[in-house]
């Protein structure tokens, strides 16, 4: 048996509402990346959990790509893989799953290879496979990450929310991938629209910062890409009113959708609110309560 491997890698939550393409967060729903050095050139892709039945088993995989482009780019390419992939976070849901196999296999292999690269390094690997730099990073960093592409590389302020915040997923079980969530959005958008949104992102991430959760409840809103994809979620706005009514401090589409998060005082039955809305439309929608992981991903 060769060199072995095993890394925890978190789901993700992205946008948080107003942050579109900016913001993400980590969340305590966790794959692990198995990822086992061969003495022979052959790849063994393995899948169990979330996926199983649909992830490819071959140089296709997109965990599977992670792995050879990074140790292409370390020299350590003349090596074939065993790569097992235990997943609990469901696939095209706008949960991050796409960034967890990313990231999870470029950590691993980059171990494997004793690791050459930084976390810097990383992300803009990770960036350049993904195209966007939002679910990558609070995959990787963990916490709530801030971070935007500049040129040729990405810069990121990474920051802890205070204790008390009880987060609430919501998946309805069907998916929406990526490219069709930004196919509804405008080119342009109106200018009082941006305003609207960047004062937002600041209440937001003053909220997170500092505990101040009643700002939330005016933080959380968007006009840049929920109210154009509200067409891809049915009863969207409805999901939205419910999670208010419940006691939620507000509710948002995570990343693409179709997952919907509420950020919740603690013993806020938001998750079942939102369940029923989607039960009317004759959906039905998993509830899950979850933590912010602050750790990103990390070696076993």
């Amino acid at each position: 048996m060769g060199k072995q491997v095993i890394v925890k890698v978190p789901a993700s939550t992205a946008n948080l509402g107003p942050g579109f393409d900016v913001l993400g967060m980590a969340l305590n729903l966790y794959n692990t990346v198995v990822l086992e050095e061969m003495e022979s050139d052959c790849q063994i892709i393995e899948v169990k959990g979330e996926g199983e039945s649909l992830l490819p088993r071959d140089s296709s995989n997109l965990a599977a790509r992670a792995v050879s482009s990074l140790l292409y780019s370390a020299g350590y390419s003349d090596h074939g893989f065993k790569l097992c992939l235990e997943n609990q976070i469901p696939l095209a849901s706008g949960l991050g799953s796409s960034a967890a196999a990313i990231v999870g296999g470029l950590v691993a292999a980059n171990a494997l290879a004793e690791s050459p690269f930084s976390d810097q390094d990383i992300l803009q690997m990770a960036v350049e496979i993904e195209g966007h730099p939002d679910n990558v990073a609070a995959a990787l960093l963990g916490g709530v990450v801030v971070v935007i592409k500049d040129e040729e590389s990405c810069i990121y302020s990474r920051l802890i929310p205070r204790e008390g915040l009880g987060i609430t997923a919501v998946i309805p079980d069907f998916s929406i991938s990526t490219a069709e969530a930004r196919s509804v959005l405008p080119e342009y958008v109106p200018l009082q629209d941006a305003v609207y949104n960047l004062g937002r992102i600041a209440l937001l991430v003053t909220a997170l910062r500092e505990g101040d959760w009643d700002l939330l409840r005016v933080a959380l809103h968007d006009r840049l890409h929920q109210p154009y994809r509200c067409q891809l979620v049915p009863g969207l706005a409805d999901v939205f009113a419910a999670a208010l009514e419940s006691g939620a401090y507000g509710a948002f589409l995570s990343g693409a959708g179709p997952t919907v998060v509420a950020l919740t005082p603690p013993d806020c039955d938001a998750g079942r609110a939102i369940a029923d809305v989607f039960q009317s439309k004759n959906i039905t929608a998993r509830v899950l309560q979850l933590e912010p992981c602050l750790t990103g991903s990390y070696i076993l």
